[in-house]
């Protein structure tokens, strides 16, 4: 398996991860009857960040400590792949600031806005890694 594939695979599960422990927890604060919109979220919302990030970078650590021979290669088809897979995330980073910014301008609530924001960039992250990942396991046509 080449080592970006790997950093893919560590993307895509750590993005899943973090977006799972978010999500119960913030459910989990509403399950007593509280709207949703009124649980806190800001502070769960920063630790799943904060720990998505370096749970990456750890892992991505790890991952070319165990192979430090395929750490430093990167040819002309693992940067096409990372480029498609790039492009791929960023669709729904876009979709999910234009959507934030229209709960903006119609007065919605901090917390469908922040987490419509969140949304955004972890599908990003996951859509991303599965192109990546479906590239290396199906095969990918340069243009």
């Amino acid at each position: 398996m080449a080592f970006q594939e790997k950093r893919a695979w560590i993307m895509a599960v750590v993005a899943i991860g973090g977006c799972a422990a978010y999500l119960a927890v913030v459910l989990g604060r509403a399950d007593g009857g509280i709207p949703l919109a009124e649980v806190s979220y800001v502070a769960p919302m920063l630790w799943s960040i904060g720990l998505s990030i370096a749970a990456s970078i750890a892992l991505g650590i790890a991952v070319a400590i165990a192979s430090p021979e395929d750490a430093d290669v990167k040819d002309q088809r693992d940067r096409e792949i990372s480029r498609v897979g790039e492009y791929a995330g960023q669709s729904l980073l876009v979709v999910g600031a234009v959507t934030a910014l229209a709960l903006s301008m119609a007065e919605v609530g901090h917390f469908w806005i922040s987490n419509t924001i969140y949304l955004g960039f972890a599908l990003s992250a996951i859509l991303g890694s599965i192109v990546k990942i479906a590239a290396y396991r199906c095969g990918f046509q340069s243009w």
